[in-house]
């Protein structure tokens, strides 16, 4: 696998665990909100690839400080080698979470099925049935909802997330993501943040951020359907 960066210590990354972030390029998802734009074009030129055996030389290095590791994105699940790389992982003595977009059930299926993730948390942009046509080109929502079955069912620790801003999120659409999370873990509603983002036109034109009494109203809206639900 190649990577595009790495955070070489994170204290909340990963739930009780002090963590590295790995951060896989490529994105299938045009989010016009996301943070790592440069990543998720896989722009190669504007950030230095670290190549798999790089990475784990470093997690040799850390073995007794770090209790665990992070891969997120980008989306980790399109890269095939991302099992393997689990492996690997695993085989130092690291616990692993993935953060996943819940688009390739069928991989995340395996990761789950091999064992290769002990914590999954997967973002859910708004309803699953409304990605169409600003952050996927094609209907997601028979992929995010099998990914959602799969990890509710997994026995896995894990969390669902939502970024809230308008158009993508309201009182409704977090209702309606609520049913469909019922019985998680954990539901984590995260405010906006402007800074550099895939598409500035989109966020400065067409959207909203929710404010901190609209996030406190999702949350009344969304605790009852989940084990907690936070507003970070």
């Amino acid at each position: 696998m190649i990577f595009g960066g790495i955070q070489k210590t994170s204290l909340i990354d990963f739930p009780g665990k002090v963590s590295c972030v790995l951060f896989t390029p490529g994105c299938n998802f045009t989010c016009p909100y996301c943070h790592n734009p440069d990543l998720a074009n896989n722009r190669t030129d504007l950030f230095s690839p670290m190549a798999e055996e790089t990475v784990i030389d470093f997690l040799k290095s850390r073995q007794g400080l770090l209790e665990g590791v992070v891969i997120t994105g980008g989306e980790p699940t399109l890269h095939k080698r991302l099992g393997k790389f689990c492996e690997k992982v695993k085989a130092l003595g690291y616990p692993v979470k993935l953060d996943t977009n819940g688009s390739r059930p069928e991989d995340l299926d395996d990761l789950l099925a091999d064992a290769l993730v002990d914590y999954v948390a997967m973002d859910i942009k708004t309803d699953p049935y409304g990605y169409a046509p600003d952050i996927s080109p094609v209907d997601q929502s028979k992929n995010l909802i099998s990914c959602i079955d799969s990890i509710l069912s997994s026995g896995l620790p894990h969390e669902f997330r939502t970024t809230c801003l308008a158009p993508f999120v309201d009182a409704g659409i977090v209702a309606r993501i609520a049913t469909y999370i019922e019985g998680a873990d954990l539901y984590a509603l995260q405010p906006f943040k402007n800074g550099v983002v895939l598409d500035p036109d989109f966020i400065e034109k067409k959207s909203t951020a929710c404010r901190k009494e609209d996030l406190i109203e999702f949350q009344s809206i969304a605790a009852p359907f989940v084990t907690r639900c936070i507003v970070r």
